[in-house]
């Protein structure tokens, strides 16, 4: 069993064939979905899926790039759901900085409220953080550590191998890993997967985003964490069994799923 613990199933290249998609992955033993909130306008989209399908579930969030949804949301119409399990994705990137020094700075500043807010809104309602991190893992590190994240603890998606991150292990935070494992300049990540504790670790796929070898530049879908797994397994010398079991016992701690 395998739980894809960030998985864009509200993206429209999902919308012609979803009962395929979600069908393939539970055959190779995929069965559990979680869809990430990022883009406020397809939340509802989100809901709907995990509506309709006992096996998927949502988070609410705002992704960096999409700020400017945050003042509308709503998060008290979602987080009472039962099939709400996070809040998130939310986080800093700032690798898409444009204009002067001062808008970057301003630009960031934004940011770290918008983060900020969503930490102590995870508190509040006793949900896990999915958190992005791009280009700012200092800064990062130090709003979960400053505003008590670990009280609700979370997942690092995408985990981009950045040795600053990982004491975050011990703050009650863990690691999703994905199709970029098993990229060939994936070096950085091949060499630090071994540093994070294998009861922090998650699979995930982020698609229809990021699909690994050996399907890489085609639509990312559920199924495929199967190839992470697989990888992760060869690295760590450890049974793919074993992968599986520890990986879904880890989603299903941290999400307070069954």
């Amino acid at each position: 069993m395998i739980i894809d613990t960030h998985i864009h199933l509200d993206d429209k290249r999902y919308n012609d064939d979803l009962d395929e998609v979600l069908a393939r992955a539970r055959e190779a033993g995929v069965k559990r979905f979680i869809i990430p909130g990022a883009d406020p306008s397809t939340l509802e989209r989100a809901v709907e899926i995990a509506q309709k399908y006992e096996d998927v579930y949502f988070a609410v969030g705002v992704h960096p790039y999409d700020m400017d949804g945050f003042e509308g949301l709503d998060f008290e119409q979602y987080v009472h759901n039962k099939k709400c399990v996070a809040i998130g994705e939310c986080g800093l990137d700032y690798y898409r900085l444009e204009g002067s020094d001062e808008e970057k700075e301003l630009e960031k500043k934004r940011q770290k409220e918008i983060f900020v807010a969503q930490i102590e809104l995870a508190k509040k309602y006793k949900k896990p953080l999915i958190i992005h991190i791009r280009d700012a893992s200092r800064d990062s590190k130090e709003l979960l550590i400053q505003n008590a994240a670990k009280e609700v603890g979370g997942v690092l998606h995408c985990y981009n191998a950045d040795d600053e991150l990982l004491s975050l292990a011990n703050e009650g935070f863990y690691f999703g890993i994905g199709g970029v494992l098993t990229f060939k300049n994936a070096k950085k990540l091949v060499n630090v997967l071994h540093k994070i504790p294998k009861e922090k670790l998650l699979i995930e796929t982020d698609g229809p985003y990021l699909t690994p070898m050996p399907h890489r530049g085609e639509r990312n879908e559920p199924l495929y964490t199967t190839f992470v797994a697989q990888k992760m397994s060869e690295l760590l010398e450890t049974n793919l069994k074993d992968i599986e079991n520890i990986t879904t016992q880890n989603a299903l701690k941290l999400f307070h799923i069954s």
